[in-house]
């Protein structure tokens, strides 16, 4: 498909040889996450699976792709049952499960229908905002205050949980919930995706508070592997990131305006 076209133009930008061989097949379950990941069927794409694909013959690693919703995703590799999650965010939780690869610089931001309310400031500012009806994806986590924002909201009865970004994309469309918190290019890549959302891009409002600062995101290893394939896969990931090839990938397939306030260099 066109969209998988990048898979060469970032394959030929990871030409470094890596040593050694993993032990076995790696698993890594996949769901949909804008260009990151993109699902179609049972066909896997995107940044990711092209990267490691291009990465495969000269890691001596065999990269198997599962489909699982965003929650079950990170549920697996907590429990050692996942050898790589990605994209993802640093987390304490997810440290205790694997080893941190950074890739990219980016940050969550507040992403709403444009309309004439008054602009959000901050978390304590949203939670004052009783009227306003937010929707998150399941699985998602951008830190602690991110988390205690999420939890809040909740409590206050305002808070809708879905299983992707496409269906947070057609709440937002029909006008049943007000706002999301989520990477801007997640939600630029959901709305590619579905023709039902076709036009909500142009209409979108992006507004980053406080609490939501800079993150670095990426992919963890599991510790569960044997520390060679650890050592194997960490290194190809570490030679990835420095050749900047996944910002270079958001860059061919977002707008400059997507990306400005939300990606940047590792």
């Amino acid at each position: 498909m066109k969209r998988y076209g990048i898979a060469a133009l970032l394959a030929a930008g990871v030409a470094q040889a890596w040593a050694g061989d993993c032990s076995r097949d790696i698993s890594v379950p996949v769901s949909a996450s804008g260009a990151s990941v993109q699902i179609e069927g049972t066909q896997v794409g995107g940044i990711y699976p092209d990267l490691l694909r291009g990465a495969s013959a000269k890691s001596g690693c065999n990269f198997v792709f599962t489909v699982v919703p965003r929650a079950r995703q990170v549920a697996m590799f907590k429990a050692g049952k996942a050898d790589l999650l990605l994209p993802a965010s640093r987390t304490p939780s997810r440290d205790l499960a694997g080893t941190f690869v950074p890739m990219i610089g980016h940050r969550a931001m507040l992403i709403s229908v444009a309309g004439p309310r008054a602009p959000i400031t901050s978390a304590s500012n949203l939670l004052e905002r009783r009227e306003l009806r937010v929707a998150v994806v399941r699985g998602f986590d951008y830190g602690e205050q991110y988390t205690a924002l999420v939890n809040e909201l909740a409590k206050q009865g305002r808070l809708f949980t879905e299983v992707d970004v496409v269906a947070v994309a057609r709440l937002l469309h029909a006008g049943s919930a007000d706002l999301t918190i989520m990477g801007p290019t997640l939600m630029a890549g959901a709305i590619r995706r579905d023709p039902r959302v076709n036009g909500l891009q142009d209409r979108l409002r992006m507004e980053p508070i406080p609490e939501l600062p800079w993150n670095d995101s990426g992919a963890y290893v599991s510790r569960s592997l044997p520390p060679a394939d650890q050592r194997v896969l960490i290194d190809m990931l570490e030679k990835m990131g420095k050749s900047n090839q996944v910002l270079e990938g958001y860059r061919r397939y977002f707008r400059a305006d997507v990306l400005t306030d939300s990606v940047r260099p590792r």
